[in-house]
């Protein structure tokens, strides 16, 4: 399928045209046909010569309703152009035009209607004003079919045009994230919730989960493209989209692929029309069907920050329109450039953005986001519009290499500093590593070790020197344990010898203690030894039989045996026994 949406002034037989074109009646409401007068969004279809079916969104043409002439424009790819022969250029033509260059669109067909009334010479020159205007804009240079919905004159040369527009039109992304804008909303008596709109890219199925950016989620009931009940339908396309679930929703929002979109209240664009510096402070955003105020902050000659009274799902590289409700007029095109733009939280900020922003195109760069970023989780970045390059460095994290490789020798000159401070515990804690480096997960400080000493949640530069008070204690604890291997030394013993939380954790860093968990150690080797042993009884064993096999108490057999698992010694079979795992590694 292919989607056309209808352009020009009111009256000049936009519906009309379709009706010859189609055999279908666009205006849907009675008031409508009573005014001769397109109120609302109406949809008919036809076929194109190649058999492809080619669907109409016809809109209003009237200034009152600009606002649902962008809902039913937004998400279209073309555009039937409609001027009258024998009225000419007009107002609402110029604003129509207006718009579709804000936007972007670049296909587009003329049609000079009501040829009927009009003599030769008259048609002539409504035309080639007509095509000059368009051409000096996105638009560019279209072709032009005169017609006369009235009579049918033209009409077979209108369906071959549309035919050659049809087929140059982009091939659309049917496996993208769907992102569904609505342009009506209503209820069936039985069916419950339907909503319809443009899907421009991505597939929707019957039984899929579609999210609302307010929230709530909805599972997909059924779907009709040209009134045709269908299983799924891929872009481009006319869909009424059946819903079940909980949740709202309303004209001007949108139907998203689940967890695939961020939504922004502020967003950072590039603007092509008025001058940043001479836009009102309030204007009306447009953004696929949706109508939202917002307060635009001017940044550079043709950047500025919008803050948006609701929060839309928006991509970089998205296009837009910024418009002027009271004085009837496009203020300017736009382009997202940013969808989670920093905060200006210190003196210059704003002309340092004006200034980065100035080398942003729109066009999504991975590599210039994470330079800009330095560190943002995959998922984000491609809910931005941007598209991950090669594998994260930990988790869902991606990171700049020139960032992290600047991470990596701050995180081991934290180590060193801290290991001088503190030379009894030289140990930096991992978490005092991430808030040191301002990192946002633990995790990033995990793979950023690489070349440090970490052991039980502390990071070193190099095994620790144990001070001779701490040697010597730790001597006596050798002894303790000598007698009873898997007896760990009680809270009293470790107190007496002065072996406090932190020296126990440097003991260990350097190979001189196992802990096993929050002061209990035993020595270096006994986890193995103990598994050794364990790997004699005779099948899967319980704590209790694990405790009379080691010669130990609860106290210490309970983190013990946690530790085997975690080093993957043992293995739980059920809630109550353990085994140990075969000697090559097998489970």
């Amino acid at each position: 399928m292919h989607v056309v949406a209808t352009a020009g002034h009111v009256d000049h037989g936009k519906s009309t045209l379709l009706r010859a074109l189609t055999g279908m009646e666009p205006d849907r409401l009675e008031e409508e046909r009573r005014r001769g007068l397109t109120i609302e969004l109406g949809f008919v279809w036809t076929e194109a010569p190649d058999g492809a079916a080619i669907a109409f969104v016809d809109v209003p043409g009237h200034e009152r309703l600009v606002t649902t002439m962008l809902a039913g424009v937004g998400p279209v790819p073309a555009v039937l152009f409609v001027v009258a022969a024998d009225q000419g250029w007009q107002r609402q033509s110029a604003e129509h035009l207006a718009v579709l260059d804000a936007l972007g669109v670049r296909h587009a067909l003329l049609a000079v209607t009501r040829c009927d009334l009009a003599d030769a010479a008259t048609v002539r020159r409504t035309r080639e004003d007509a095509l000059a205007r368009v051409a000096a804009t996105s638009l560019g240079r279209v072709e032009a079919v005169e017609v006369s919905g009235a009579t049918g004159a033209g009409l077979d040369a209108l369906r071959a045009a549309l035919g050659r527009l049809a087929a140059g039109l982009p091939a659309p992304d049917r496996d993208a994230d769907v992102r569904l804008w609505t342009d009506r909303v209503f209820t069936v008596r039985g069916r419950g919730t339907v909503v319809t709109g443009t899907l421009g890219a991505g597939t929707v199925r019957v039984g899929d989960r579609l999210a609302a950016p307010g929230g709530g989620t909805f599972r997909v009931r059924g779907l009709q493209t040209l009134k045709e009940d269908r299983g799924e339908v891929g872009a481009v396309a006319r869909v009424a989209v059946n819903l079940h679930g909980g949740g709202a929703i309303g004209r001007g929002e949108a139907l998203l692929a689940p967890d695939r979109w961020l939504t922004a209240d502020v967003v950072d664009v590039r603007l092509r029309g008025d001058p940043a510096a001479d836009l009102p402070s309030r204007l009306t955003l447009h953004a696929g069907s949706a109508a939202v105020p917002v307060h635009v902050r001017p940044l550079g000659a043709d950047t500025a920050r919008l803050k948006l009274r609701r929060a839309l799902p928006l991509r970089v590289g998205d296009t837009a329109l910024l418009r002027d409700p009271g004085r009837h007029r496009v203020a300017a095109g736009i382009t997202v450039l940013d969808v989670r733009p920093p905060p200006f939280a210190r003196r210059g900020a704003a002309a340092a953005r004006a200034r980065e922003l100035d080398g942003l195109t729109g066009r999504p760069d991975a590599a210039a986001e994470l330079r800009r970023r330095g560190l943002v989780r995959r998922a984000d970045l491609v809910a931005m519009g941007v598209p991950a390059p090669g594998e994260p460095v930990a988790g869902d994290w991606l990171a700049d290499p020139g960032h992290w490789a600047g991470l990596r020798r701050r995180l081991a000159a934290a180590v060193a500093d801290h290991a001088r401070r503190e030379p009894a515990d030289p140990g930096l804690p991992a978490d005092a590593a991430r808030r040191a480096l301002g990192l946002p997960d633990r995790a990033l400080v995990d793979a950023l070790a690489d070349g440090l000493l970490h052991r039980d949640g502390r990071l070193y530069a190099k095994p620790p020197e144990l001070p001779p008070h701490v040697r010597a204690a730790v001597d006596a604890v050798r002894r303790d344990l000598a007698a009873a291997p898997f007896r760990a030394p009680d809270a009293h013993r470790l107190a007496e010898l002065g072996l406090t939380p932190r020296l126990l954790a440097a003991a260990a860093a350097a190979g001189a203690l196992l802990r096993i968990g929050d002061g209990l150690v035993l020595l270096p080797g006994d986890d193995a030894r103990a598994a050794a042993r364990l790997a004699e009884l005779d099948g899967p064993f319980t704590l209790s039989e694990a405790r009379r096999a080691l010669g130990t108490t609860r106290r210490t057999a309970v983190p013990l045996l946690e530790h085997l698992d975690a080093r993957g010694y043992t293995i739980r079979v059920d809630d109550l026994h353990r085994r140990c795992r075969d000697p090559e590694g097998a489970p």
